[in-house]
């Protein structure tokens, strides 16, 4: 039955040709002589080969020979380390280009932290797949080497150090920083060679000097003094400055000192209560200074001398008065600066200062303790004692410093020092004085910190 089954199948496939029995003849016959031969396929290599192709499922048999043959491939994969190549081989390998093989696997990802551009490992890390990667294989050595990043290092300039040091010594010392530096370091290495002469009144120029440039600072930066009348000071021989006193703590006093050695060249010397002189350090200082003490014997003889002396004839009533009194001058004594001004026959130059009553504004005191410590007052301002040390510093209000015409006492004989009335009258000229120019100078100044 197959048989007459095949038979019609075949007879039916050849009916459908030339009638011959053969059908490859028959499409030949057909396709002439320009038909072409199909191409024949490969025949699998692998019975694995076969059955993927054909999509057949592996036997037991098939699976004895690929576990068997999985070793031989691994062996096959891994090279001997007697098959490593000569060292000239590497270099020429390495240095010949490098094909890169397609990778089915996506690359992994590695953190830019963890790369290394300069390092042996750059060489082996995939630069990308297909396309990409064959764009961009480089060699080793053909791909430019990256330097790793240095850190930044802060280079200090030598240059840049002296120029901060000028400038820092320019505000601090003024313009002239370098005459007054080389004035400083002279002075120093004077003193310790011991080689400076003090006065019969203990005057040490060298101490003043020192102390001028230390004020100057102050003065000049912080307290923006302006000085006015320096040509009604005398340019030799004596003469009495008198002045108001003001400010809680006697810095006006010092002011004044450093104003008229700057700008009449010329030093002065207070006349200081003898309390000045019993505080430790305070009264050494003020000695080195030219200060004396304030008495009618010395005045004279300084006056007389040919010196520069300067009283504050208010004293402690007019340095610690209330803040709400400020510029109000107190009552001026009994007139004993006249008196040595007239035996002396010098001329009085009334001083007027104006911004010492704003640097520690007075607001209270404590008696109880100034009477048990020897003082005339334990000051209480705004910041002191509530900062404690911080408010010793002075508010920066604004300084004027003017010298008014001198009151001439030549045209009274020597003996009218003896005359009260006279005293009096030349006393509370010179009080008029001052207190008229600091009203002047308190409308002409305006706000003392702006």
């Amino acid at each position: 039955m197959k048989d007459d089954l095949k038979g019609i199948g075949t007879s039916g496939r050849a009916g459908r040709g030339n009638g011959s029995t053969s059908p490859s003849r028959a499409a030949r016959s057909l396709a002439g002589p320009a038909a072409k031969k199909p191409a024949a396929k490969k025949p699998p290599a692998t019975k694995a080969a076969a059955r993927k192709a054909t999509g057949a499922k592996p036997t037991s048999e098939a699976r004895a020979e690929a576990a068997t043959s999985a070793p031989a491939r691994t062996a096959a994969k891994k090279k001997p380390a007697a098959a490593k190549a000569s060292p000239q081989k590497a270099a020429a390998k390495k240095a010949a280009p490098k094909k890169a093989a397609p990778v089915e696997e996506p690359t992994p990802k590695v953190a830019p932290s963890a790369q290394d551009p300069s390092g042996p490992a750059a060489a082996e890390q995939p630069i990308g797949t297909g396309r990409q990667r064959h764009l961009h294989a480089v060699t080793e050595d053909e791909a430019p080497r990256q330097e790793p990043p240095q850190e930044a290092t802060a280079d200090i300039d030598p240059e840049d150090v002296a120029a901060a040091f000028a400038e820092g010594a320019r505000r601090l010392l003024g313009a002239d920083w370098q005459t007054t530096m080389t004035e400083i370091v002279g002075s120093l290495r004077r003193r310790l060679s011991g080689d400076y002469a003090v006065d019969e009144f203990g005057l040490d120029p060298e101490v003043l000097d020192l102390l001028s440039h230390v004020v100057e600072p102050l003065a000049e930066s912080w307290f923006r003094l302006q000085v006015r009348g320096v040509e009604n000071i005398p340019a030799d021989g004596g003469a009495l400055l008198v002045a108001n006193h003001s400010g809680t703590v006697p810095v006006d006093g010092l002011i004044t000192g450093y104003a008229v050695r700057k700008y009449a060249g010329r030093p002065i010397r207070p006349l200081g209560a003898d309390l000045v002189f019993r505080l430790p350090y305070v009264g050494q200082i003020a000695r080195k200074m030219g200060a004396t003490l304030a008495c009618a014997e010395d005045a004279e003889r300084l006056l007389t001398s040919g010196e520069l002396a300067a009283v504050w004839p208010e004293g402690f009533k007019g340095v610690g008065k209330p803040f709400s009194e400020r510029y109000k001058l107190q009552r001026f004594g009994r007139g004993g600066f006249v008196s040595s001004a007239m035996r002396a026959q010098v001329p009085i130059i009334p001083v007027s200062i104006v911004g010492a009553e704003e640097i520690y504004p007075l607001i209270g005191n404590i008696p109880s303790l100034a009477r048990l410590l020897g003082l005339p007052y334990i000051p209480i301002t705004p910041f002191f004692p509530l900062l404690g040390p911080l408010g010793l510093v002075p508010l920066p209000s604004k300084w004027i410093i003017e010298f008014g015409e001198p009151v001439r006492t030549d045209a009274y004989p020597p003996e009218a020092a003896d005359d009260p009335m006279l005293l009096f009258n030349v006393t509370d000229q010179v009080r008029e004085t001052i207190q008229q120019t600091l009203y002047n100078l308190l409308v002409e100044r305006g706000n003392p910190f702006i």
